[in-house]
C-alpha cells in the first residue's frame, strides 16, 4: 500500500496521512485534494519523515480523491517552506499556503473573454472618447481593463462601444504564453564600471553555484542596467530570474526600461493582479522558462515563495527597503529569504541598493556576501551637495512650513524650466485634527491613533485600520460648529502651500494614495517624464526607482521626522530614506542640489548625510550595535500578545512574563503596552527578546511559548528579526 502524509492547508489541522490509489503517481511535492469529513481539503505530499503526526492504522486511512494537474513542488521550494516556518516560528501550512496563493491555478476556467476592435463602421457621429478608443485601440486585444487604460478612456465608454458593435468579445485561453525576451534586443552602452561589475555577475550565472553578492551602486550609477546583463545570461541559457521590487508603484517604471532592453514585458506578479491573471502567471512560471513558459518574473515579496521550474537568478532591488518585511501572518523579511531560496536553489542572489542595510554590509565584511561597487554615476553626472537649512535659523513664516531657501530654489527651478521635488513622508493633509474651541481630538475607534485628514479625497483616516469618516460640520464633543483646526503638515498642505506661492506652477502628488495602481503610476510617470509636472511633493513612494533628468531640486521638509518614536534602526532608516530621495536630484546633464530643513543640525546621521560621509555614519552605527548587542552582533525577536478585552490581554501578557527563562545568552524585556495600544479593536502587548548569536533564539521561544494556555481570545505572534516596534 502506499501511504503518503499531507501537509494541508489549515494551520489547525497539521499533517494528515492517506493512501494514494493503485495507478497513480504522487511522489513529494504533488498537489492533490483530499477527502476530510464530508468535505475536502487541498495538501501537498510531503516527505517521509519531515512531518510530525499520528500515526494511524492503515486501515483507517482514506485514499486520496485526485492529483491537482499541476507539476510537484520542487525539493529546494519544499525545503524553504520548512526553513521559513522554523526560522520565522511559523505554522508550516501557512507557508505553504503563499506558494498555493493563487487557488485558481489548481482549477477554474481555461478561457476568458477578451475584446477587440471590430470592422464595423460607426453610425452617425462619434464623441470624443469613442474616437480616442478607436485610434488607440487599433491592433490591440485585452480585457476591458487592459483595453480602457491603453485607449485612456472609462470602462463604461467600452462597454457602449461594444452595445453599439464597434469592439467584439473573443474567447481566449488563460493559460496563453506570454512575449518571449530577447536577451540581445538592445544592447546597453555600459561604462566601464558597469562592465566591469555586469561581467562578474555574468559568470556567477555561469557558474550555476549559490553565490549571495551585495550589489552597492550611488543612486544614479545604473545598478539596474548592470543586473540586466546577468538577467539576459540567464535568459540565454534558458533558465529564469525573479526580480523583487520593494513597491507595486515602482512596476510600470520598471516594465517600461526592461521592455526597451528585452523587447518584451516580464511577467508581473504582485496584489493587484485579477484571478485569472495570477492564474495564468503562477502556471507559466511553474512550466518553466523553456516550455513556453514565464522567463522573468518582477514581483512584491510574495513572488518569492512560486513554484519556478528552473530559477536561475535572483534580484533584490533596493534591498535595504523595509517593505520587503511583511508585518502580518508569516513575518518575513524577503531579503533574507532570498537569500535562502538561492542556497537551496543553488544559484546567485544580487542584493542591489545605493544605502545597504548595515546586516548586509556585515556580511559582506565578513566575507559571506561578495561586495561589487558602482562608485560614481553614469555619465558622469554628479552627486549633489546636500545644504542644511537650520529651522532654528530660517523659520518659515507663521502657518507655513517651507523655509526661504527652498521657497528661493522652487522660484529659480520653475523659472528654469526644470523640475522640483519637496518630500515629507507623511500622507495626507494634516496628521491631527481637533477642535479650536474645547481642544478634542479627532481618533481612531479601533486604534490608539489620530485621523489623519486628507482634503483631496474630503475624509479623515486612520493609516492604521483603514477606518474613513466624512470630517463632521460641528464638534462631536461641545457641538461647535466650523471649529476644526488642522495641526500639522502633510503632503497635501505642502502642495496647497506651493500652489499658493506659485499659482501657476503645476504640482503633483506623489503617495501611496494617489499612486496606488501600476496604471496611475505609469501616467505619473509619464507627466513627469514629459515635463507636465513642475513641483513634486511625495512621501517615501519617490525616494527610489524614479529618474527624471530635469530634476535639479530636492527639498526635504522636516528631515527630524525619522529620528521621532522608538524605532531602532531610527539614524539607518532616515540615512536611506534621505540619501535615496536626494539622489533623484541632478540625474541628467544638469546639476543638482538637495535642501535639508532640520532642527537637530548637529544629529550625526544629519552631519553624515550634510557631509556625504556614509562610511563614517555606517561605521558609527556599526559600533553602536555592537555596544548594544543589536544585529548584526546579536538577535531581536518581538511577542505581541493581543485580544479585545483589554484585561485578558494584559494578565496573558502577565503570566507569560511571569515565566519567562533566565538564560546568559537572552534578555526579555517586557511585557508593556504596545506604542500602539490598540490596533484594529484589538489590545496589544509586547516583549523585545535580546540575544547573543550564539543562542538558539528560536527554540527558546517556542518552548517558553508552548507551555502557557492562552484563553481562545488572545493571539500570540512572534516576530523575528523586527523592524517595527510598535
Amino acid at each position: 500500500m502506499n501511504r503518503v502524509r499531507l501537509l494541508v492547508l489549515n494551520a489547525a489541522l497539521g499533517a494528515l496521512d492517506y493512501t494514494v490509489p493503485d495507478g497513480v503517481q504522487a511522489p513529494p511535492g504533488t498537489v492533490v485534494i483530499a477527502p476530510l469529513g464530508p468535505r475536502t481539503v487541498t495538501g501537498i505530499v510531503w516527505d517521509d519523515g519531515r512531518l510530525p503526526g499520528r500515526e494511524i492504522e492503515a486501515s483507517k486511512l482514506r485514499p486520496i480523491r485526485e492529483v491537482v494537474p499541476v507539476p510537484p513542488l520542487a525539493a529546494p521550494l519544499r525545503r524553504l517552506v520548512e526553513w521559513t516556518a522554523d526560522y520565522y516560528c511559523a505554522n508550516l501550512a501557512s507557508v505553504a499556503r503563499m506558494v498555493l496563493a493563487s487557488g485558481g491555478a489548481l482549477g477554474g476556467p481555461t478561457t476568458t473573454t477578451e475584446y477587440r476592435l471590430t470592422d464595423a463602421e460607426p453610425a452617425g457621429r462619434l464623441t470624443a472618447q469613442r474616437k480616442q478608443a478607436l485610434e488607440r485601440l487599433m491592433g490591440e486585444q485585452g480585457t476591458v481593463r487592459e483595453l480602457s487604460a491603453a485607449a485612456g478612456v472609462s470602462e463604461g465608454v467600452l462597454r457602449g462601444m461594444v452595445g453599439a458593435g464597434l469592439i467584439e468579445p473573443v474567447q481566449v485561453a488563460i493559460d496563453r504564453p506570454y512575449p518571449r525576451a530577447d536577451a540581445d534586443h538592445d544592447q546597453p552602452d555600459l561604462s566601464p564600471d558597469q562592465s566591469r561589475v555586469a561581467g562578474e555577475l555574468v559568470e556567477a550565472v555561469r557558474a550555476r553555484s549559490f553565490a549571495p553578492i551585495l550589489l552597492d551602486g550611488v543612486t544614479g550609477s545604473g545598478k539596474t542596467e548592470t543586473y540586466f546583463e546577468p538577467v539576459a545570461e540567464a535568459i540565454r541559457l534558458g533558465r529564469q530570474v525573479l526580480v523583487l521590487l520593494p513597491e507595486i508603484a515602482l512596476t510600470e517604471n520598471f516594465l517600461t526600461r526592461f521592455e526597451a532592453r528585452f523587447g518584451a514585458s516580464p511577467v508581473v506578479w504582485h496584489s493587484s493582479l485579477r484571478s485569472t491573471e495570477r492564474r495564468r502567471a503562477w502556471r507559466a512560471i511553474a512550466r518553466g522558462a523553456d516550455k513556453d513558459g514565464a522567463q522573468v518574473i518582477v514581483g512584491a515579496r510574495s513572488a518569492l515563495f512560486l513554484p519556478y521550474a528552473d530559477l536561475g537568478l535572483i534580484v533584490v532591488d533596493e534591498a535595504h527597503e523595509i517593505s520587503f518585511k511583511q508585518d502580518e501572518g508569516v513575518r518575513y523579511n524577503a531579503r533574507d529569504v532570498s537569500v535562502m531560496r538561492a542556497r537551496f536553489e543553488d544559484i546567485p542572489v544580487v542584493l542591489a541598493s545605493a544605502t545597504p542595510a548595515l546586516e548586509s554590509l556585515h556580511m559582506a565584511s565578513t566575507g559571506t556576501y561578495r561586495k561589487l561597487d558602482l562608485p560614481s554615476r553614469y555619465g558622469g553626472a554628479e552627486l549633489p551637495p546636500i545644504k542644511l537649512v537650520d529651522l532654528r535659523m530660517e523659520k518659515p513664516a507663521q502657518g507655513q512650513w517651507l523655509s526661504a531657501p527652498i521657497i528661493e530654489g522652487l522660484k529659480a527651478r520653475l523659472e528654469a524650466g526644470e523640475q522640483s521635488l519637496l518630500f515629507l513622508n507623511r500622507r495626507g493633509y494634516a496628521p491631527l485634527t481637533l477642535c479650536r474651541n474645547c481642544g478634542h481630538r479627532f481618533k481612531c475607534p479601533n486604534c490608539s491613533a489620530w485621523l489623519v485628514e486628507h482634503r483631496l479625497s474630503a475624509r479623515l483616516a486612520c493609516h492604521h485600520c483603514g477606518l474613513e469618516t466624512r470630517p463632521p460640520e460641528k464638534c462631536p464633543e461641545c457641538g461647535e460648529a466650523d471649529c476644526l483646526v488642522a495641526c500639522g503638515p502633510g503632503v497635501e498642505r505642502i502642495a496647497d502651500e506651493v500652489a499658493a506661492l506659485f499659482p501657476d506652477a503645476r504640482v503633483a502628488i506623489a503617495t501611496s494614495d494617489t499612486l496606488g495602481s501600476p496604471d496611475r503610476a505609469a501616467q505619473f510617470i509619464a507627466q513627469a517624464e514629459s515635463g507636465a509636472i513642475d513641483v513634486i511633493v511625495g512621501t517615501q513612494l519617490v525616494t527610489k526607482g524614479f529618474h527624471f533628468p530635469e530634476l535639479t531640486l530636492v527639498g526635504i521638509v522636516d528631515a527630524d521626522l525619522g529620528l521621532e518614536g522608538g524605532d531602532l534602526r531610527a539614524a539607518e532608516r532616515t540615512y536611506q530614506q534621505v540619501a535615496q530621495v536626494a539622489g533623484r536630484a541632478g540625474r541628467g546633464e544638469k546639476a543638482g542640489e538637495v535642501l535639508l530643513q532640520t532642527r537637530h543640525p548637529d544629529a550625526p546621521v544629519i552631519e553624515a548625510l550634510a557631509n556625504g560621509d556614509r562610511d563614517a555614519f555606517y561605521e558609527a552605527e556599526t559600533e553602536a550595535r555592537r555596544d548594544a548587542g543589536a544585529p548584526p552582533f546579536g538577535r531581536w525577536a518581538a511577542i505581541i500578545l493581543s485580544s479585545e478585552n483589554e484585561r485578558e490581554a494584559r494578565e496573558a501578557a502577565n503570566r507569560l512574563g511571569d515565566s519567562r527563562p533566565h538564560l546568559e545568552d537572552v534578555t526579555i524585556l517586557g511585557p508593556a503596552p504596545a506604542p500602539l495600544a490598540l490596533l484594529r479593536g484589538r489590545y496589544r502587548y509586547r516583549f523585545l527578546v535580546n540575544a547573543r548569536r550564539s543562542a538558539d533564539l528560536q527554540g527558546v521561544l517556542r518552548e517558553w511559548i508552548e507551555r502557557q494556555d492562552f484563553a481562545p481570545g488572545v493571539r500570540v505572534g512572534v516576530d523575528i528579526d523586527p523592524y517595527s516596534f510598535v
